[in-house]
């Protein structure tokens, strides 16, 4: 069973590393009606985009397989990482096949993205999708419906074919049991991480963000299968939360560097929008006001999403305690407003529920992890002799 295991890595991966979106291309390929729809991070309704017979892309950046040149000329030095590497493959000509991207509403970094995206490829459809800041359905819900309803009609004037609701409850039922299969791996992490490490874990869940959702199924289970039947040696390291990656994501190199420094990653934020809505949604009544719903009722947390009722800090707390975390790495993007400005609220609602936690910043091309490695590992041990 190894070597399937291995091979299910080698499929994630193929997808992973490869700039060119071969299998978004191969998959266009199939036929003159087809499109490609990209959005950025975090949550995107990907359910209407699947009804309407596009392939939606989750576009997170190229790591530190590119050079940026032309990007760094189209954003300051004191932002993010993530948008000059997203502008730079742009311009490359990454993205020319597709027909529309989604900028989803999370800081003024997207927004800003959104604005140069229409100034520089003007045939693309481009959707600055607004979410709900009130949680009130007769406020924040007609909103929402409203934002749905503006992007399924730009969605069929692309494609030429109207979507009925059958199609819409259907692209439903596939993304709902994704979820559900993400959950089964995210509660099989939780209880054994040793035999699923993040380093793994995190290869099979972002392959997602551009296979098809019946072709991400597949995915999850065959690695499921393998995992389950030839389990990893059990290691001595401490339970992990990890926060403040829910946006750029950090190399795989540097969870490697966590995982080696003595840390389990047995909960986080990283691809957020993969697992954003927990559980079902319905697939009865009407599709557009259930997804809206599902928003509402929900959505996961983050410093991204604004919290109403629910405070953040609460839910962090409720998070560390079910997956039975010994502490919390605070691991944000450099330069991420809605991250770092979150942080000291956190970290002082730890404090008081006396959970230990670091943190550290990277960017998505950080290269070097030694000093890391150092910090998450006196991290451990110091969990390990004291706590």
């Amino acid at each position: 069973m190894k070597h399937q295991r291995l091979d299910a890595l080698a499929r994630a991966d193929r997808v992973l590393n490869d700039l060119s979106y071969g299998y978004v291309q191969d998959w266009l390929g199939r036929g003159a009606d087809r499109h490609a729809v990209g959005y950025l991070p975090i949550y995107a309704p990907r359910e209407i985009i699947a009804a309407a017979g596009m392939i939606p892309v989750g576009v997170f950046g190229a790591g530190d397989a590119l050079d940026i040149v032309k990007g760094d000329a189209y954003f300051q030095s004191y932002i993010c990482h993530i948008p000059r590497s997203v502008i730079e493959m742009a311009l490359d000509g990454r993205f020319a096949t597709f027909s529309a991207f989604i900028f989803p509403a999370i800081c003024d970094v997207i927004r800003n993205l959104s604005g140069m995206w229409q100034m520089n490829f003007p045939d693309q459809y481009v959707k600055y999708l607004d979410y709900p800041q009130n949680f009130d359905p007769e406020v924040g819900g007609r909103f929402y419906r409203r934002e749905l309803e503006d992007l399924l009609e730009n969605l069929v004037r692309i494609s030429g074919r109207e979507v009925s609701d059958a199609e819409l409850h259907a692209a439903t039922a596939r993304y709902n049991e994704n979820r559900r299969l993400l959950d089964r791996l995210y509660d099989a992490r939780s209880r054994a991480p040793h035999n699923f490490p993040m380093s793994e874990v995190y290869r099979v869940v972002r392959a997602g963000s551009v296979l098809t959702v019946d072709d991400h199924n597949r995915l999850i289970l065959d690695y499921l299968a393998a995992a389950e039947a030839e389990p990893l040696p059990d290691q001595d390291r401490i339970r992990v939360y990890l926060v403040g990656a829910f946006c750029e994501q950090p190399p795989l190199g540097l969870l490697k560097t966590l995982e080696q420094a003595g840390c389990a990653l047995v909960g986080d934020d990283l691809l957020l929008g993969m697992r954003f809505i927990r559980g079902d949604v319905a697939t009865e009544g009407d599709p557009l006001d259930a997804l809206v719903a599902a928003y509402l009722t929900k959505c996961g947390w983050s410093s991204a999403v604004y919290d109403g009722d629910n405070p953040r800090e609460d839910k962090l707390v409720e998070d560390v305690r079910a997956c039975k975390a010994d502490g919390v790495i605070f691991c944000c993007p450099s330069f991420c407003d809605p991250a770092l400005l979150d942080r000291p609220m956190l970290q002082k609602r730890l404090d008081e529920e006396r959970v230990p936690y670091a943190s550290f910043q990277y960017s998505e091309n950080t290269g070097q992890f030694q000093v890391i490695r150092e910090q998450a590992g006196t991290f451990s041990d110091s969990i390990k002799l004291w706590e």
